[in-house]
């Protein structure tokens, strides 16, 4: 119980800040449904936003976040402050320098990257890629500030970052789009402005701390034995976020020959997603990295494999019973949060059909963000990389067959089971290590499978009441006449699945329980 309790108590600030993070990013997905829908306008911003994210992943998230945080923990335990100091100099010059070059070549390449997703506004598409590649590099510094401060056990500055990105693109995206010509171009310039803020708040949180760094030359800054051990770490892992992210690519691809508003479509169903996700697993996650990296430095496995049990239950608990909730309300809260102006009954038709078949992989996604973190803390990148070159391979062969026929649903039924396949072999690698014990696999089944059966059985009563709900407040805005019923949905729904976990009583629920009770 102190495990789970440790866990909740040092991601429950993280979480809160997440939860805002991504409501505004919701706010921000409502103002871009509301001026640019499902339009051409739409898919074009899509794809122009998601090429330097997808770098943005593999540079930052994927390359600090497992590489960085180890070595860094490392350093702190065996080094003194000169050789943290050089250390930190040397992975922010290599840094910077990769990142700048990846800008640069990536504006001068915007045009025959854009060819790749035949869209009708191509030269808009182009510009708007140029307008926002420069944002990859402010994020990656971002991420390295991020890593510094979640090694010491720092993570409210890097939890509150998101929100300003969030800010910016909803301020921008009215306040200059008269200006500049669109709102499409006008929230370009809100990523990019929100970016920088991203790296600017944290960086008085690590003078603060005591951590300092500067420019070395480029030599020096690769030779230095921390970006050695660092590259290394990196090598494997950019293979494996490269076909990780490959996914997004390819799926976008596809689905910007699928037709006018399947991208968009599923970049709204995948923001939904998200929002779920980002609240807990994210969180969960990111906590977990450092504890983990330090427990296998001092091989505390006891602690280690408790931290992983927990994380597990925690993320199961969490995901199945709102799994099944969004899959039944999934049309209700589109109208809810999307519908209107620019987002027509097509949009919703569109947005609902991917995110059924987005939902079921809400579980695997968020087990995958904190099995990955249990490897790179044994400075293993390998294991997850094969992981994700296979859902990789499975998600593009699976995504080309359907997205002709099933356009959106195809897609998006493809991601979830390349999702479930990572998280299959991801558990199966971690049972081959002999220091980690993460049980038998019957137990976990057993234990998801009733949740999914409590899940069912308290979805009955919400079939039963929907429709009747729906009809009682036609007439009223669509905040009411979708709100209202979504609220009342999930209390039922929550109510029951609660009384029943109670009444067999889980041992999850219990301890849940207990630590309320405690704090």
């Amino acid at each position: 119980m102190a495990t789970i309790r440790s866990i909740l108590r040092h991601g429950s600030t993280l979480s809160l800040l997440t939860m805002i993070s991504r409501v505004l990013g919701l706010l921000r997905e409502m103002t871009k449904a509301r001026l640019l829908g499902t339009t051409a306008l739409s898919d074009t911003f899509s794809v122009a936003f998601m090429i330097p994210n997808l770098f943005r992943r593999l540079f930052a998230e994927g390359s600090i976040a497992v590489a960085f945080i180890p070595t860094f923990k490392k350093c702190i335990v065996e080094d003194s402050k000169d050789e943290i100091r050089n250390f930190l100099s040397c992975v922010f010059t290599f840094l910077t320098f990769l990142v700048t070059a990846a800008v640069v070549i990536g504006i001068l390449l915007s045009p025959l990257i854009v060819s790749l997703f035949g869209l009708k506004e191509f030269d808009e598409t182009v510009l708007l890629t140029r307008i926002m590649f420069p944002f990859l590099a402010f994020i990656s510094i971002a991420a390295f500030f991020q890593g510094i401060l979640n090694s010491i056990g720092v993570f409210t500055p890097s939890g509150a970052a998101p929100i300003l990105l969030n800010i910016m693109m909803i301020v921008c995206a009215y306040a200059l789009k008269d200006l500049v010509g669109n709102s499409a171009r006008a929230m370009a310039i809100g990523v990019l402005i929100g970016g920088f803020l991203e790296a600017g708040i944290q960086l008085p949180f690590i003078m603060k701390k005591g951590f300092s760094f500067f420019f070395t030359s480029i030599q020096k800054a690769v030779k230095h034995p921390g970006t050695q051990t660092i590259l290394k770490l990196i090598g494997p892992t950019v293979v494996g976020m490269a076909a990780y992210q490959l996914n997004d690519l390819a799926s976008t691809a596809l689905a910007g020959n699928a037709g006018q508003g399947v991208v968009s479509s599923l970049q709204y169903s995948l923001r939904l997603q998200e929002l779920i996700l980002g609240v807990f697993a994210v969180s969960i996650g990111t906590v977990l990295l450092p504890d983990f990296a330090e427990y296998a430095k001092t091989n505390n496995w006891n602690m280690f494999n408790a931290r992983l049990q927990s994380a597990v239950n925690i993320i199961a608990f969490i995901t199945v019973p709102i799994t099944f909730f969004a899959i039944c309300q999934g049309e209700t809260l589109i109208r809810l949060l999307f519908q209107g102006r620019s987002f027509t009954e097509e949009s919703v038709a569109l947005t609902k059909t991917a995110f059924t078949f987005h939902a079921p992989a809400l579980l695997f996604i968020a087990l995958n963000r904190i099995l990955a973190p249990a490897f790179y803390a044994q400075s293993d990148t390998k294991s997850p990389t094969l992981a994700g070159i296979i859902s990789f391979a499975v998600n593009i062969a699976l995504a080309s067959v359907m997205a002709r026929k099933f356009r959106g649903a195809g897609i998006a039924f493809a991601l979830t089971v390349a999702s479930a396949i990572n998280t299959i072999l991801l558990f199966y690698f971690l049972k081959k290590k002999p220091f980690i014990q993460i049980g038998g696999v019957l137990k976990p089944i057993l234990y998801i499978a009733k949740l999914c059966l409590f899940s069912m059985i308290a979805l009955i009563p919400v079939l039963l009441l929907n429709q009747k709900m729906l009809t009682l407040f036609v007439g009223y805005n669509r905040f009411v006449h979708h709100g209202f019923p979504f609220v009342i949905a999930a209390s039922v729904f929550f109510s029951i699945e609660l009384a029943l976990l109670i009444l067999t009583k889980d041992v999850q629920t219990r301890k849940l329980i207990s630590i309320v009770k405690f704090r």
